[in-house]
């Protein structure tokens, strides 16, 4: 899997706030940006697998349509 390039254009207050919480934790803006966004997809894919598992088993409380978490 080879690298490619994203290019975003974001509000000025936003950046320094992601820029803050980079620094907080000693990585730069890009790191923290994808480490977040992979974080984020994992929890996604996550929570999708617990309700296609839930469901599976018919689980009370599982949904009763597939999880809407989008394509893997």
């Amino acid at each position: 899997m080879g690298s490619k390039v994203l290019s975003l254009r974001i509000d000025g207050e936003l950046l320094d706030r992601i820029r803050q919480h980079a620094g907080k934790r000693g990585m730069s803006v890009q790191e923290y940006v994808v480490r977040t966004l992979v974080r984020e997809d994992f929890d996604e894919r996550f929570h999708a697998s617990v309700d296609e598992t839930a469901a599976f088993y018919d689980e009370p409380g599982a949904p009763s349509t597939p999880s809407t978490a989008g394509p893997r």
